[in-house]
């Protein structure tokens, strides 16, 4: 006989176990369901994800938080999307703006009525007709009102901030909401004997704690998913080289700009995010190319601002927990496994499996149909952003380090070669199942990337010359008029900081 989860115990804390405590402190009625959060300050997090994307605000509005509250509590910041610098060749720029670009005429997508007056006339860059884009790079920001009508509307955002702050403003919304923290580490796990379900872990202090269901945040290790349940792990590293990071922040130099950069390097690529307080550096690389001491001295090298801490090194290899729910224990944030933080993911994955375990929330049953759903919408997420952080590394002219010539030529997962023909030959790109990008970032990206069509959609014809034309230079000058008026970014977050609780929306 099946009954209701009452025990949830989550194993780790830092941002995965802690979004999972608040979620699940919310969506879970308290007087049926207990929540444990079990972690050791002992054992250290590691803290990469600064970066966000806007399906963030999704989650933080689940959860009833004011963002003013979370920008302040957090040293956050607001982003608009992600400067590449050098990636297709070196000196090459460009920007992946959240949102999307223009609006489609008669059916027919924004991209291809550019690519249409582009094959016309000289057009500016596509990034012209973004307004996440053209207020990123005037350093501006504004959330746009509820009722706003004009195109400030279009003004896509998630944030940057202290992934320790969130995790400590996380606790506190837990703990509030009614979740058991117990400070320890735990040594083992124990496993019914009839079912293999994990029934209770074992502390270092001889305790045990039972539970029903186990959610594993316990971080590349896998406490759960893998040394107790042998999961297995998909190693991608053969796509995806880069199996290290070298981490330190450094003091704020110039304007707080509103977007991540990414810097791509002889072997990796530099982050560069701006919070409040400080500058989120770090250097992801191959070893197989590089050495630790080379890429922390590449980084010391190009940082913006004196260097606050000693550069500290994370250690991670590429791909996916087979399964992601076996038995009774689901694994959330790095012990499901791990996509390279190039286009700020690894927090949204986190928010994946949470909603997706929120929304097939099992019994003590079987749950094999749940299991399988739950394990396939995460294994089609995963190789999904596995390949669109591949494209902006095979996407490249570069030929100067032997990293660059073996992620140019090497044979890609078949998905992506099919997506980047379709897109070679008339730009057509389209967005399958959950995949999280939409056809806008991949245009960014393969545009930014110099992977220009040889033509465009034939459809496009059928729209008049003029009428086209004209549309395009109203957009474009809406937007640069917009943008204009808006404050600069560190303007808007030092108004949050003065008045906390109070709108700070620009309504137009």
């Amino acid at each position: 006989m099946t009954k209701q989860i009452e025990r949830v115990v989550i194993v780790g804390g830092g941002t995965a176990g802690w979004m999972t405590a608040a979620a699940l402190s919310r969506m879970l009625a308290r007087d049926r369901t207990r929540i444990t959060l079990i972690e050791s300050d002992a054992i250290g997090t590691v803290g990469v994800g600064e970066a966000t994307i806007p399906p963030i605000l999704t989650f933080n509005q689940m959860l009833g938080i004011n963002e003013n509250e979370f920008i302040a509590a957090t040293n956050g910041t607001f982003k608009l999307g992600i400067e590449f610098v050098n990636w297709a060749r070196q000196g090459d720029r460009y920007f992946h703006p959240f949102g999307h670009y223009g609006h489609p005429v008669n059916g027919v997508p924004f991209h291809q009525l550019y690519l249409r007056e582009r094959a016309r006339r000289p057009m500016p860059d596509i990034s012209a007709y973004s307004m996440p884009s053209m207020a990123a790079a005037h350093n501006r920001f504004a959330r746009p009102a509820a009722t706003a009508q004009s195109i400030v509307r279009e003004m896509i955002y998630a944030f940057h901030f202290d992934a320790s702050l969130y995790a400590r403003f996380l606790r506190d919304y837990s703990e509030r909401g009614g979740v058991t923290r117990i400070e320890g580490r735990i040594v083992g796990a124990h496993r019914d004997g009839e079912s293999g379900d994990i029934a209770s872990v074992q502390m270092e202090n001889g305790e045990r704690i039972a539970g029903d269901l186990f959610v594993d945040c316990s971080g590349f290790r896998g406490l759960l998913i893998e040394e107790a349940l042998g999961a297995g792990y998909d190693d991608w590293s053969h796509w995806l080289p880069c199996d290290r990071a070298v981490a330190v922040p450094s003091a704020n130099v110039g304007p707080l700009t509103p977007y991540t950069r990414s810097i791509a390097h002889s072997a990796g690529w530099q982050w560069r995010i701006p919070l409040q307080h400080r500058t989120g550096n770090g250097h992801v690389f191959s070893t197989a190319h590089i050495s630790e001491d080379e890429a922390t001295a590449t980084l010391l090298a190009n940082l913006e601002g004196e260097a606050l801490a000693e550069p500290r090194t994370i250690r991670f290899k590429t791909g996916r927990r087979r399964k992601t729910w076996s038995h009774n224990v689901v694994a959330i944030g790095l012990s499901a496994g791990f996509i390279e933080p190039l286009e700020s993911t690894s927090i949204h994955l986190i928010q994946t499996g949470i909603a997706r375990l929120i929304a097939l929330f099992p019994d003590t049953g079987r749950n094999d149909v749940e299991r399988a759903e739950y394990n396939k919408v995460l294994q089609d997420q995963f190789e999904d952003l596995r390949d669109f952080i591949i494209l902006h590394y095979h996407a490249t002219e570069r030929d100067d380090s032997s990293f660059w010539n073996y992620m140019r030529t090497m044979p890609i997962p078949e998905p992506l070669a099919h997506k980047m023909a379709l897109f070679r030959g008339r730009g057509r790109t389209f967005r399958d199942g959950f995949e999280l990008f939409s056809p806008a970032s991949w245009v960014a990206v393969m545009m930014g990337q110099r992977q220009m069509p040889t033509g465009y959609d034939p459809v496009a014809d059928g729209l008049d010359d003029d009428a086209v034309a004209a549309m395009l230079e109203r957009y474009r000058q809406e937007i640069a008029g917009t943008v204009g008026q808006l404050p600069s970014h560190e303007t808007f977050i030092a108004r949050i900081l003065q008045h906390q609780g109070m709108p700070m929306d620009m309504a137009s």
